[in-house]
Order: structure tokens, then C-alpha cells, then sequence
């Protein structure tokens, strides 16, 4: 038996690895990158060790690059995810992903009489402490969990 360490993840030659997701996160992450439409090649690892985390899933996905909105939508339900940028099977750019101050488009309020439940038009909300993850609707004021959001 060899004492040789293995790579337990193939390597990429282009494209996006998002690490550090909390394994009990990673299926949501799954679903709000809408990941089972693509037609790229996706390795979804889960309940990896994680000195940070004690637990950790990492998703590896072929030629796709995410923008700031996308980005913006996993902060809120994995917060302090690193997302590697892959070129040439090189990593050219991390990138920590931090919550915004601003979250336009991404989350529902819980206030069923907020003018954006009964107009059309876009959610707004001002992230007040990102420790705790508390966010304030720009037009009714109320506040909410990140917890006990639901998104758009």
C-alpha cells in the first residue's frame, strides 16, 4: 500500500470550482446555479474534510464562469464560499464570496402586504449585519433572516 495522497477530484482545465460550500448548503447551491440544466461536465463532491468547516462539498464545473448577480444569489445561502477560476488547468483567479450591501432581485420578502408581493416589481433589500445575516426591505422596512429567506 502507498502512502501517496490522491487527488480525490479530477482536475479542470477550464471553468469554475466553488469550494468551502457547508455540506448541508451544497444541494441548494446545486439548484440555485440551476446546475442540473447544463450540459457541461459537473463534479459535485460532498462531506469532504475541512479544517473550517469539519465538513465541506466542492462543485467542479467545465467551462462556465459565473457573474456578479449569480455570485451575489450564492452569497446568500453560502456566504464565505472561494470560488477558483480555472484556465489551462491553472487557477488564475479566487475570488472570496462575500455577501453585498444590497441584494436586488434575489430575495422575497416575508411581508405579505411589501408593495413588491402585490406589484410588479423588484425586491431590494439592504444586508444590515452580515455576521448574522440579517437583511431590511428597502421599501416596507421589514427585517428578515438570511435564515428565513426565500429566494426569487
Amino acid at each position: 500500500m502507498s502512502d501517496k495522497k490522491e487527488l480525490q477530484v479530477a482536475a479542470l482545465e477550464n471553468g469554475t470550482v466553488i469550494d468551502h460550500i457547508p455540506s448541508d448548503k451544497l444541494f441548494t447551491v446545486v439548484s440555485l446555479l440551476d446546475l442540473p440544466h447544463m450540459d457541461t461536465n459537473i463534479t459535485i463532491g460532498n462531506n469532504f474534510e475541512s479544517k473550517k468547516l469539519g465538513k465541506k462539498g466542492i462543485i467542479k464545473i467545465a467551462d462556465r464562469f459565473f457573474s456578479d448577480e449569480e455570485v451575489s444569489r450564492l452569497s446568500v445561502v453560502a456566504p464565505n464560499v472561494k470560488l477558483n477560476i480555472i484556465r489551462n488547468y491553472e487557477v488564475v483567479e479566487k475570488k472570496q464570496v462575500v455577501m453585498p450591501d444590497e441584494l436586488k432581485g434575489i430575495v422575497k420578502c416575508n411581508n405579505p402586504k411589501c408593495i413588491t408581493n402585490n406589484e410588479p416589481m423588484q425586491t431590494w433589500f439592504h444586508v444590515t449585519d452580515k455576521e448574522k445575516g440579517l437583511l431590511k426591505c428597502h421599501y416596507c422596512e421589514k427585517e428578515q433572516q438570511k435564515d428565513n429567506i426565500k429566494l426569487i
